[in-house]
């Protein structure tokens, strides 16, 4: 991996309109490149609204196969700008089987890989499990030209587990594209806990790893069509951090904003030889660990 990347993160509100939600990431896209970005980083499930909130079969309608249109849309981005760039796609793989699925570019528009979301919510507001398989591609980093990425996306944020296995197979860096936000009756404080709980397991992710963590995550209100909830005010706080979890970035909580920032990637081998996790750890008696729960 280059020693140190430009990376941007792409902080935008999602409209009801595809074509317009495509061509404003366009837009972002080219915006982040003209500022030197290498690294372009976007939202879960940007082309369209977070249509989880509710279960409705009319909405498998917006799947799509991998390749397929977006990806050669995507594919002419990446290219034209000469970035590697993290999408978030709703990938229909077969009759009645589809995935939460990102799919990376490398700077010549080749698809350098996918991952499939293995960790799948199901609570108010988020009825992921109605759309999506779980993932069958395991935490794999994909080789691009800036270097192994370890690409998860949203709910996978919340797992240790998960975030260990994608840096133990080689990640050098963590991204995860989110659509995460508060339900509107909740209160204000339990809203503040949910924020910071966000933020922190994902800041621990790269502590315990030694490795930069990338979220981006969209913002604004998306309305419950259902209209069983009130609605989802999409949180913001995209953020990068450093591998010892220094906020290097930071987006509001209320506004679009593009975020670009340098990231030292080699300085994990710094950190690892200070913060000897890695080594330390007892791979000997670790084995409770694939149990569901220990009586």
């Amino acid at each position: 991996m280059a020693k140190k990347i430009k990376a941007a993160l792409i902080q935008l509100s999602i409209s009801n309109d595809l074509e317009k939600n495509k061509l404003r990431l366009k837009e972002n896209i080219e915006n982040c490149a003209q500022q030197g970005a290498q690294l372009v980083v976007l939202p879960e499930l940007h082309n369209s609204p977070y249509f989880c909130q509710s279960e409705n079969t009319e909405n498998f309608a917006l799947a799509e196969k991998i390749p397929g249109e977006s990806t050669e849309f995507y594919v002419a981005i990446a290219r034209e700008n000469n970035i590697v760039l993290v999408t978030s796609l709703f990938e229909h793989r077969a009759a009645g089987l589809y995935h939460n699925t990102a799919v990376v570019f490398d700077t010549d528009g080749s698809i350098a890989g996918k991952y499939r979301k293995m960790h799948i919510p199901d609570d108010p507001a988020y009825y992921e499990k109605f759309y999506f398989t779980p993932g069958d591609l395991g935490f794999q980093p994909i080789q691009t030209s800036l270097g192994k990425l370890g690409v998860m996306i949203c709910f996978d944020q919340w797992y240790p587990e998960a975030a260990r296995l994608m840096t133990l197979a080689g990640a050098e860096m963590l991204i995860y594209p989110t659509a995460i936000g508060w339900e509107t009756t909740d209160s204000q404080d339990e809203k503040n806990r949910q924020l910071d709980a966000w933020v922190v397991s994902q800041r621990a992710h790269a502590v315990a790893n030694g490795i930069p963590v990338i979220s981006v995550n969209r913002v604004g209100f998306e309305k419950d069509s259902s209209e069983v909830t009130g609605g989802i005010q999409f949180w913001g706080n995209s953020f990068a951090c450093g591998a010892q979890g220094e906020l290097l970035t930071s987006a509001p909580n209320d506004k679009e904003q593009n975020l670009i920032v340098e990231i030292d990637v080699e300085r994990s081998e710094t950190v690892r030889q200070i913060w000897t996790f890695l080594r330390d750890r007892r791979i000997d008696a670790y084995e409770g660990i694939l149990k569901r729960f220990i009586d």
